[in-house]
């Protein structure tokens, strides 16, 4: 009874030992799954574009003014786009911009960065026209866009290339680097290009400069479908609006976090950027979740969580545009995604920001 009692608890001892080892390992193997969770996402300083972690979408068009979306432009005189750059730098306290297109207003933006010798660095858009009428999907298109259209887009989108490339390579001071459509990929916009014939482009581009080359789309698309995108790309660029997907502020900057993490899992090898996140402080849309408040702790927790991520963040917008979105409705989102409003009054995060 004596050798049997020693051999049970013999057998008792090493059972215990055992499962002390198998907890122990389990809690190790929890444990690097929570921080690998949690730092997955974190990218090296190397991969912050101009080495910085905030930047603003900026499109400086005032009451009355509009880019050429088909019916010819009115731009921004120089100095108020002088007038603005002063905000965004001293202001807003940003030295790194996005613009979206490579036409006139946008040479001139370079233009009065260079001769002021504004310390703000621009990440250049080349704008995409539809060469796919994507009316089935997109629900403001109510019929097909004619095909004589589509093909005349396809000339405007080659010589708009050109005119990227020629803005890249003039202002290399300038532009760190550039960006080939926007939303041009998802299925709900007006301005669909198909994925081979963006890849054959952002080729195109690359050859052509020196500066990293991107395309800017959704979270989603990325995620769903951006693999062979991804490969030709030096970086990708990522939305994420939570707003627009019914979130309200609580659980906005998770939800933007669990964006980014889809990204990052379907394109593990990608440097990210963020090339829009926002909240606008009105909208008609959704009345309960936009406001000036909820704006400014969306602005300050994005910008925290992407510091610590090293993922450079673009906040959408410097300004409102009050030309967006239907003209009838003075409360659309769209008009009011700014920082400051469209006449150039700080909203209440730029207040704080400046009192502080």
């Amino acid at each position: 009874m004596i050798k049997i009692a020693k051999i049970f608890i013999f057998l008792f001892f090493v059972n215990s030992l055992t499962g002390c080892m198998h907890s122990g390992q389990k809690q190790h193997a929890d444990t690097e799954n929570n921080d690998s969770g949690k730092t997955m996402l974190r990218q090296h300083e190397n991969d912050l574009l101009a080495g910085v972690s905030r930047a603003v979408c900026y499109s400086g068009f005032r009451t009355g003014q509009h880019p050429d979306r088909g019916d010819q432009a009115i731009n921004p005189s120089y100095e108020e786009v002088l007038e603005d750059l002063k905000i965004i730098s001293n202001q807003m306290n940003f030295n790194l911009i996005r613009i979206y297109d490579s036409g006139e207003n946008s040479e001139m933006i370079l233009q009065v960065i260079r001769e002021n010798a504004f310390n703000i660095k621009v990440l250049l858009g080349i704008w995409l026209k539809a060469e796919l009428s994507n009316h089935e999907t997109c629900e403001w298109l109510t019929e097909p866009i004619p095909k004589e259209e589509l093909e005349q887009n396809k000339i405007w989108n080659l010589e708009e290339i050109d005119r990227g490339i020629k803005l890249a390579n003039e202002y290399q001071d300038v532009i760190v680097a550039v960006n080939v459509g926007n939303e041009a990929l998802v299925e709900w916009n007006d301005h669909k290009v198909d994925v081979d014939t963006i890849i054959s482009y952002v080729k195109r581009v690359k050859k052509s400069v020196i500066q990293p080359v991107t395309v800017a789309d959704n979270y989603k698309w990325w995620a769903d479908h951006g693999v062979a995108l991804a490969s030709v790309v030096d970086f990708v660029s990522v939305h994420t609006y939570p707003i627009w997907e019914g979130k309200d502020i609580g659980e906005a900057l998770s939800y933007s976090i669990e964006n980014i993490d889809r990204v990052r899992r379907a394109l593990p090898e990608a440097k990210i950027v963020i090339t829009e996140a926002g909240w606008p402080s009105v909208a008609a849309e959704f009345e309960m979740l936009a406001s000036e408040e909820k704006q400014q702790q969306y602005y300050d927790q994005i910008f925290e969580w992407s510091e610590k991520q090293n993922i450079t963040t673009f906040w959408f917008e410097a300004f409102d545009e009050d030309w967006k979105g239907n003209p009838d409705n003075l409360r659309g989102a769209e008009k009011h995604w700014g920082l400051f409003t469209v006449d150039r009054k700080p909203k209440k995060v730029m207040k704080t920001i400046q009192h502080n």
